[in-house]
């Protein structure tokens, strides 16, 4: 049986993971830290716009327990926030439980606080082994890299505000570290629209405990509040720093976008918190994620693998990449699909069979092909790329690519043959 290594365990790691499993091969999940899911563990959107096209894609591809996961603990579904649509929104304190159960089910092995350090190498372009931190080599004919692109703290210092404390806690479990760079794959940043390096988380997690009762009522009984900032105290400049750009929309500088994940999401990357609390419903609000919301959120997209389509990285025989590793896509349903197809592919490999590229006849597969070719500018390296808004949606609907139907999603995959292929 093929051993599959799978190191980072975030959305884009799990989906690999699950793929992998799915098609048959023996499979270790690497994760640094002590949970899954990485930032999925504070970000909770699914389904928005282009995003729920995404989802049908992946599900009608075989991809679905990892969907049906995130349904199964989602608080709100179906709502609409300014800019989106149709949104699904999972509860943040149950969704890392609930993937690790399905993974578990599948024979996945999960590993944590297993921060991967170095590579093996046993031959150009040939991994044999990684190593962990304590110096364990962890043996796979095929490993796939989802370790994410932001950090360590003092990248965020040097690019940002400053470490934030956020979710990815660098100080305790260890740095993030690159295994296409330590197998000697010359990686590149992303930029932000100024040319300056990386961009900005895109929200802050509240305490739901320190707003108002009438506040978190709504957000309890809607799933998103809206609150109007007075003039004075608008923030200039914040949107322009964010990972996700497709909440850079004007609604989100003039108003307070809370959604309900379980904490109150609050879709800016940073907000004053002197400034926050002279807002009506906000004057003993507290940040959960980051703990230094007030000031900054951690910086992303600082190790980019080049690779191609089917998510071989570049240079190297037995590596594949996901996530943020695979491109300046943003988003949990952005990570689950590249995870998916490279933990697939990855089984490919070791058969010999020739790796799936997904047609341009799909969302997904559109996605990864375009995304890679803007990569390679350095205009197209300043932006950033979802299903759910900015460049990339307005590209899906101008190629009639986004549509809610279901049953035409399902006919699409059938029409390219890769109904189920994540079974295969």
């Amino acid at each position: 049986m093929a051993k599959v290594v799978v190191v980072g365990g975030g959305w884009a790691g799990s989906g690999a993971a699950l793929a992998a499993a799915q098609a048959g091969a023996e499979v270790v999940l690497l994760e640094r830290t002590d949970m899954l899911l990485g930032t999925g563990l504070v970000g909770g959107i699914m389904r928005n716009n282009g995003r729920f096209t995404a989802t049908e894609e992946a599900i009608a591809m075989g991809g679905g327990k990892i969907f049906q996961a995130v349904d199964g603990v989602a608080r709100h579904k179906n709502i609409e926030f300014p800019g989106h649509k149709h949104a699904t929104l999972y509860d943040v304190a149950k969704i890392e439980p609930q993937i690790r159960r399905l993974l578990r089910e599948e024979g996945i092995e999960i590993r944590l606080k297993s921060r991967v350090t170095d590579v093996k190498m046993v031959g150009p372009g040939v991994i044999g082994a990684v190593v962990t931190e304590d110096g364990e080599e962890i043996e796979g004919d095929v490993f796939v890299e989802a370790t994410g692109t932001a950090g360590p703290m003092g990248n965020c210092k040097k690019y940002g505000n400053g470490c934030a404390m956020c979710i990815l806690r660098c100080p305790t479990f260890g740095p993030r570290v690159s295994i296409a760079a330590k197998a000697g794959v010359k990686e590149f940043m992303g930029q932000k629209a100024d040319g300056s390096i990386g961009a900005m988380s895109g929200s802050c997690k509240l305490h739901k405990e320190s707003l108002s009762k009438e506040i978190v009522d709504k957000l309890d009984r809607d799933g998103v509040v809206v609150v109007p900032i007075p003039g004075h105290l608008r923030k200039e400049g914040a949107l322009e720093m964010k990972a996700c750009q497709q909440y850079a929309l004007k609604e989100f500088a003039e108003n307070i976008v809370l959604l309900d994940t379980g904490h109150a999401k609050l879709m800016t990357p940073f907000y004053p918190l002197d400034m926050l609390r002279q807002i009506p419903g906000f004057e003993e609000a507290r940040y959960e994620d980051p703990y230094a919301g007030g000031i900054g959120n951690s910086m992303r997209y600082l190790a980019i693998s080049p690779r191609d389509n089917c998510l071989k990285v570049e240079g190297m025989e037995n590596l594949f990449c996901a996530g943020e590793k695979a491109g300046l896509l943003v988003g949990h349903t952005e990570a689950i699909v590249t995870g998916l197809l490279a933990g697939h592919n990855a089984v490919r490999k070791t058969r010999g069979q020739e790796l799936l590229e997904i047609p341009t006849s799909l969302a997904i597969g559109d996605a990864i092909a375009y995304v890679n070719e803007q990569m390679k500018t350095e205009e197209g390296r300043r932006k950033k790329y979802t299903f759910s808004g900015s460049v990339y949606f307005e590209r899906m609907k101008e190629k009639g690519l986004y549509t809610t139907d279901v049953e035409d999603i399902r006919m699409r995959v059938e029409a390219a043959g890769l109904t189920n292929v994540f079974l295969a």
